[in-house]
């Protein structure tokens, strides 16, 4: 077989590859389609104990599936970008409808479950079926930008659109046959040693073709992103206890940041906290405790939270029955789904 990218990638991988990952053994469609969404935007490390907890609750497709979301939300909490796990949840739905409680051998089958886009679908064929399907994640981008010498930012359209005609290029030539194996080659081989900062270029299979380390371009490419300052927000957030020492929580809205989570009543201002509390709750909201400021980062903005305690508080006869106000002693919090910043919040209580 000619010595090419994809072989020598491969043969990189059997030395150096990771091949001890628990979504490999057993490598099922269902376990590696959990594992790919899991793994978007966040680290292997960070994701191989979330996996584990997760696979101990929902086993199989149909369980998943048959979960309620504050089930599902409770083992996702921490893991970060929820809509992965609403999307997650709703696609296992859509299995069990459609599809006889199976992930689809289809690639636009998969596509049309929600949060399994073009790059996720092929990881998907490619690792539970080893079917010829190429894979576009960040570490792929980066290895190839380097390797073909690609200037311009990898997010645009017209670039990602040549890096997608490299991809099924390389995937195709020669008539490789280890498609699973090859797909987490180049996941690991971004992750590993192509890394976004000090890449070891003189460990890389690839080197004597690279145009990057040809031409002194390694730490120029792939292009950054051009830069944006994140806007800073200010939010009040409310840390009531009634007399039992029950925590009151509030499940966010089915859409926004940290939907559909159960998290500590929230407003933007001091006034519209005050508003609220004087609707909702019994109690003086003058003789609130200030707690440290939480200080959290989303894709776009960075909040400032202001935590405000109160303890033996209670709700307004009119509010009692609400479904979004629920008060959980403290045992109960690990059967929800609550944000990090509030877990460990709460956790330092």
């Amino acid at each position: 077989m000619p010595d090419t990218f994809a072989t020598r990638l491969l043969t990189w991988f059997d030395h150096h590859g990771r091949h001890d990952l628990p979504w490999q053994h057993p490598r099922s469609p269902y376990r590696v389609w959990l594992s790919e969404i899991m793994l978007q935007q966040t680290q292997v490390s960070t994701v191989i104990p979330y996996f584990l907890r997760f696979l101990e609750h929902f086993p199989t497709l149909p369980d998943l599936a048959a979960a309620s979301n504050d089930a599902v939300m409770a083992q996702w909490a921490g893991l970060g970008y929820y809509a992965r796990a609403r999307n997650l949840h709703a696609a296992a739905k859509l299995c069990v409808e459609l599809h006889d409680g199976d992930l689809p051998r289809d690639f636009d089958a998969l596509l049309a479950l929600p949060g399994i886009g073009r790059s996720t679908a092929g990881a998907i064929l490619s690792q539970a079926w080893n079917e010829r399907a190429a894979i576009l994640d960040g570490n792929v981008k980066r290895v190839l930008t380097r390797y073909h010498g690609i200037a311009g930012y990898p997010g645009t359209p017209a670039i990602e659109k040549q890096l997608w005609a490299l991809a099924i290029s390389h995937a195709q030539h020669p008539p490789i046959t280890r498609l699973a194996d090859y797909t987490q080659a180049q996941m690991d081989f971004g992750a590993t040693l192509c890394t976004r900062a000090n890449p070891a270029c003189v460990l890389c299979p690839l080197q004597d073709d690279c145009v990057a380390r040809r031409d002194g371009l390694t730490e120029a490419l792939p292009t950054p992103k051009p830069g944006k300052i994140l806007p800073e927000r200010e939010a009040v957030a409310l840390l009531l206890q009634n007399a039992q020492g029950e925590l009151l929580l509030n499940r966010r809205p089915p859409v926004g940041i940290w939907a559909s989570l159960w998290t500590l009543p929230q407003a933007d201002t001091d006034s519209a906290m005050r508003t609220w509390f004087a609707r909702e709750i019994e109690g003086d909201y003058d003789a609130a405790e200030t707690m440290p400021v939480i200080i959290h980062t989303f894709s776009h903005y960075r909040l400032h939270l202001q935590p405000l305690r109160l303890r033996k508080v209670a709700l307004r006869d009119a509010v009692r029955d609400n479904d979004a106000l629920r008060w959980v002693p403290r045992a109960g919090l690990s059967a929800l789904g609550l944000p990090a910043p509030i877990r460990k919040l709460l956790d330092r209580l």
